[in-house]
């Protein structure tokens, strides 16, 4: 009985604690059932936001169509209105001739015969060349890119919000990769092999090329980077780590290299192999006005990886390659096309992005692709096009000027604007130094950039126009022009 007693004594423990883990399920499902109402109408607030942001874009799209739409219409209707004049005015003169014509007094047909003739003939050769040719296309040449909006809403899914894996491992700079070009440095890394942790991105890291603190170029989860507007004959330190839900990880060893020397010199090759194939890079914000993220391409270089705990030397490996080549020498020519990327939607490329004309009448500004913070720097711009005495304007500017108004109108460009016969200094939308002698088609304009006096100079045909344009330049500059639909330039780089 005694032990039979004990027995149910435990039995009644463990029924009581029974009960309450049945009362702590019950409200279990209670608050399952509130939480699940409280997460649907959380849900349903987050879509519906989507699906209004969605509709606000949808309404800015059309209005721009709308846009596209009246402005069609405007040039359209103004190109009939001219034509309908032009043609009432030659109806008139044929009607008026051929009444002459019936004239029976010879004297009097004769002594208005010649004036008529040079009429007639006037009046046809204003029937020129694009006379009769649209100004505008019926086409709409817009296209909308949903496909990434499509893949994100797709890949729309819940995140767990606790994870217990680790950290990532370091990554591991490929060296047979990193190149770099002009003052453009490209960088691509990896994860260690046999490495199984979750990576979510990664965090790129340059020092500012003089020994100063690393700050952060990239975020995201590409394994390859080019960084544009760097210093010429620079040396530059870059690391990388990668991070996941639960942190960071440590950093990679350090890689340093040099950017290229800004000189005329022709460029040597390293024969070490560059991969013909690269992943392209995704365009993202950079995380400074002076660095721009751009897709990766193959260059060359001197880099190394310096002697330390944890820097390892490659001086010795690449000189192994080829014992003919002074590695330190190697220098390459500065060279930019324009930049689709950061222009005006107006602006229309060609010719590998050498060659910019517009389909606007109102000006639009576009950029080159590489900026110069040091240096001499020289390069032309032949004008293929010009019709109707335009004012194009040359010069340098912020990656952040006004892309939507002449070049020289805000206090981030420094231009010379110029016609057929004539040319202004503007910035800040101050005009200065009015020279004469203008540009026609076939003219040549160069800009000269000298960021070791810090000025600016302009030629037309290669004789200096006007004095020196500006003075006391100091920080990163883009080759930049601004230019409607009646002008066309072609830039030409890698000039002596």
């Amino acid at each position: 009985q005694s032990q039979l007693s004990q027995a149910l004594n435990g039995l009644s423990d463990r029924a009581k604690e029974a009960k309450e883990f049945l009362v702590q399920l019950r409200n279990m499902v209670q608050q399952i059932q509130e939480n699940s109402v409280e997460f649907e109408a959380c849900l349903v607030a987050q879509c519906d936001a989507l699906i209004d942001a969605l509709n606000r874009r949808k309404a800015q799209l059309l209005s721009r169509v709308n846009k596209e739409h009246e402005h069609k219409l405007k040039v359209v209707r103004d190109q009939i209105s001219h034509c309908t004049v032009k043609l009432r005015q030659t109806t008139g003169l044929m009607e008026y001739c051929l009444e002459v014509i019936k004239e029976n007094d010879p004297s009097g047909f004769l002594q208005i015969s010649d004036a008529l003739i040079r009429r007639v003939h006037l009046t046809e050769d204003q029937w020129g060349k694009g006379t009769l040719t649209p100004r505008m296309t019926t086409d709409f040449d817009l296209n909308l890119d949903n496909a990434p909006l499509l893949q994100s809403i797709h890949q729309l899914d819940f995140v767990q919000m606790k994870v217990s894996s680790p950290v990532p491992a370091p990554p591991i700079l490929q060296l047979e990769e990193c190149c770099t070009h002009n003052n453009s440095a490209t960088l691509s890394w990896k994860q260690p092999p046999l490495s199984t942790v979750q990576v979510e991105g990664y965090i790129l890291e340059l020092d500012d090329g003089n020994g100063g603190q690393f700050r952060e170029v990239y975020v995201g989860k590409e394994t390859m980077c080019t960084v544009d507007g760097l210093h010429f004959n620079s040396t530059y330190s870059a690391r990388v780590k990668a991070f996941n839900k639960t942190g960071v990880s440590p950093y990679s060893k350090t890689l340093v290299l040099q950017t290229s020397e800004d000189t005329q010199s022709e460029e040597q090759t390293l024969p070490f192999p560059v991969p013909l194939e690269r992943s392209q890079l995704r365009r993202m914000s950079p995380f400074s006005s002076t660095l721009n993220l751009q897709p990766s391409f193959p260059g060359r270089s001197y880099f190394e990886l310096r002697s330390s705990a944890h820097q390892l030397s490659l001086h010795s490996s690449l000189q192994s390659l080829n014992s003919a080549v002074d590695i330190k020498k190697m220098v390459a020519v500065a060279w930019f096309s324009f930049d689709p990327a950061s222009a005006h939607a107006d602006i229309i490329f060609s010719n590998d992005n050498l060659t910019v004309t517009c389909n606007s009448y109102d000006d639009r500004v576009v950029l080159g692709k590489t900026g110069f913070s040091k240096g001499l720097h020289y390069w032309e711009l032949s004008i293929d096009r010009y019709d109707n005495h335009p004012d194009p304007a040359f010069g340098v500017a912020r990656i952040d000027v006004l892309k939507d108004a002449m070049l020289g109108k805000d206090d981030k460009a420094w231009a010379m604007y110029v016609d057929n016969n004539r040319s202004w200094f503007m910035h800040n939308n101050s005009h200065t130094n009015r020279t004469e002698g203008g540009i026609t088609k076939g003219a040549t304009v160069g800009v000269l950039l000298d960021l070791t006096r810090r000025t600016l100079t302009f030629s037309i045909n290669e004789d200096q126009q006007g004095p020196v344009a500006f003075e006391n330049l100091e920080g990163l500059f883009f080759p930049a022009v601004s230019l409607n639909r009646n002008v066309q330039v072609c830039a030409l780089a890698m000039l002596p």
